[in-house]
């Protein structure tokens, strides 16, 4: 059993988490999600922790977690990162080093593991230029992508920046993780 970080990020394609949390935790892995105030617009925590199994990260100070230092020892047991939907916002923040809450701070405290992101948005925010460039600076990191695909998108069009399907995200996380 693997641990694996879950970071779901605001997009519409948040409540695919639910299946992908779902997929992993069935393939016999721990999965702890980090929900940003952004993802949680669009999926409730307590879906998330129904099918992880475990409960959902989305306060750095939270003081009922279980360990003082929540995001280092989050960090520390995770054996892969997976961000997905990953949106315009967090592929900004983790490009530039920005730690403003528990996804980002935890991913800046992660050391050499296997980090995967899903990018999901409408098609010209994922052709801009400064996303590209920071989709460029994460890979130049170390950091993978599963491409998004051709889809309808949320405002009613067609285009590249739907999240990839489930059993693609599922399958290059279990292949990441060896």
């Amino acid at each position: 059993m693997k641990n694996i970080l879950l970071g779901v990020s605001g997009s519409i394609a948040a409540y695919k988490a639910a299946d992908i949390a779902n997929d992993l935790t069935k393939a016999g892995h721990n999965v702890d999600v980090i929900l940003t105030a952004g993802g949680a617009r669009f999926i409730t925590a307590f879906t998330l922790q129904t099918l992880s199994g475990n409960p959902v990260h989305t306060d750095m100070f939270d003081t009922m977690a279980p360990d003082p230092v929540q995001h280092i020892a989050l960090a520390r047991r995770a054996d892969l990162l997976l961000v997905a939907p990953g949106s315009a916002d967090i592929i900004a923040k983790l490009a530039n080093g920005i730690a403003d809450d528990m996804l980002s701070t935890v991913v800046l405290a992660l050391g050499a593991i296997p980090k995967l992101i899903a990018p999901a948005m409408n098609t010209v925010m994922y052709e801009n230029p400064l996303v590209q460039g920071n989709i460029a600076k994460l890979g130049s990191a170390g950091f993978g992508f599963i491409e998004p695909r051709v889809g309808h998108l949320a405002e009613g069009g067609v285009g590249r920046g739907a999240l990839a399907d489930v059993d693609v995200i599922v399958a290059t996380a279990l292949a990441a993780l060896g």
